[in-house]
């Protein structure tokens, strides 16, 4: 089997206003997909996604990608992956058993390199008749599930987590800043309002998305720690490694990240360093299935639980299934609050998402067909994604 062709397309979902959320990152005003597909002389087609930039990455597999792979065997994941990583000494590095990658090999590279890695493992599923965990090495066929959203404000951050457990979901993740902006005190009441709303059996986890310095994610640290907080999610920036150790050995909440790390090779930083309790691999930003699969067994030999980052796109949902089905080390999984059709109407197929739980899919590959005319459907938007 040869690979004849490889397509990345553009997708916008604009958020009505009505719906837009407030964190530190911003107003979201739309999100952006940029899709995978590649073809063989089989007939078969493999898709996948990155995160990023998603123009960025669309002219990063057309320009750069697709040059190195037509008329390779799609098979041949690991050493796919390994001459996309190196590029132009991608033999080379084969041949000598360990990784040249040039200073481009980072970012949105990396989640270009993603959305190939999750197409190829697709073909490699349907060509097989296998779905794609069972070729991974499965360890389950179903895993914990949490509610991930909390953006409302001040004491309505209660009833916005009630409502997610009325949904079967026995944990729940809020943002550290809600529509109301950020400060400790802000936080606290949120928290508090959220806690008193859900029960003490319910987990909720916090997340920052790396917005704070670590004197002020001390401080909230230890206001987090009256409510018994399941996880505190990227309190700093992820530029700052010795930081978040800092904060670690500081606190007695856990400390999760780890979502805009690319490559087993940044993850081990955060391991030596004894900087993290859970890793949060981002399928589609740390180099696809291929890539996320090593960084899940470090994690493993290092004693640390992984709950993979699930946001922004249907086919990330996808893989990242079969990666929490495969990697032994994960314990829960994050379901998107968030109402965007670039999740959840992608698919012809619905996700095996209920009652809190998630499950296998066993269907071969990803076991998803995309669904016709998406590009007139959702057409590109230029422009950025949040706006401060």
């Amino acid at each position: 089997m040869k690979i004849t062709d490889i397509r990345a397309t553009l997708l916008s979902s604009v958020v009505p206003e009505e719906k837009r959320w407030r964190t530190d990152l911003g107003v979201a005003v739309k999100m952006d997909n940029c899709i995978v597909e590649i073809d063989t002389d089989e007939g078969i087609t493999g898709i996948g996604a990155g995160q990023g930039n998603s123009t960025v990455v669309k002219a990063i597999v057309e320009t750069q990608l697709k040059p190195q792979l037509l008329g390779q065997d799609p098979t041949m994941i690991e050493g796919l992956w390994e001459r996309m990583y190196s590029g132009s000494r991608g033999q080379p590095a084969l041949d000598r058993g360990y990784p040249q990658p040039g200073p481009s090999r980072r970012g949105d590279t990396l989640c270009a390199i993603a959305g190939i890695d999750i197409a190829l493992w697709d073909i490699l599923g349907k060509s097989l008749n296998t779905p794609v965990y069972k070729l991974l090495g499965a360890a389950r066929t179903s895993v914990r599930g949490y509610a991930s959203g909390g953006w409302a404000p001040g004491e309505s951050a209660g009833d916005e987590m009630a409502g997610y457990v009325a949904k079967g979901f026995s944990a729940v993740k809020m943002r550290a800043e809600g529509k109301d902006g950020f400060s400790i005190a802000k936080t606290r009441t949120r928290v508090d309002a959220a806690r008193r709303a859900v029960g003490p059996e319910v987990d909720i986890m916090v997340d920052a998305h790396g917005s704070l310095d670590v004197s002020t994610a001390k401080r909230l640290a230890r206001v987090l720690e009256e409510y018994d907080v399941a996880w505190f999610e990227e309190p700093v920036s992820y530029d700052n490694h010795v930081g978040q150790a800092d904060l670690r050995a500081s606190t007695t909440v856990p400390i999760s990240s780890g979502e805009s790390e690319s490559t087993r090779f940044e993850v081990l930083d955060l391991l030596r360093l004894n900087a993290v309790d859970v890793l949060q691999p981002d399928v589609a930003i740390a180099g696809g299935l291929t890539e996320s699969r090593r960084i899940a067994t470090l994690a493993h030999a290092h004693g640390v639980r992984v709950a993979p980052h699930v946001w922004s796109c249907g086919i990330i949902v996808a893989a990242s299934i079969h990666f929490a089905m495969h990697a032994p080390a994960v314990h829960i999984f994050e379901v998107s609050q968030s109402a965007s059709p670039l999740i959840w109407e992608l698919f012809e197929e619905p996700f095996p998402i209920a009652d809190g739980k998630v499950s296998a899919v066993d269907r071969p590959g990803l076991g998803f067909t995309l669904r016709k005319g998406l590009a007139e459907r959702y057409p590109f938007v230029p422009g950025p994604a949040y706006v401060y």
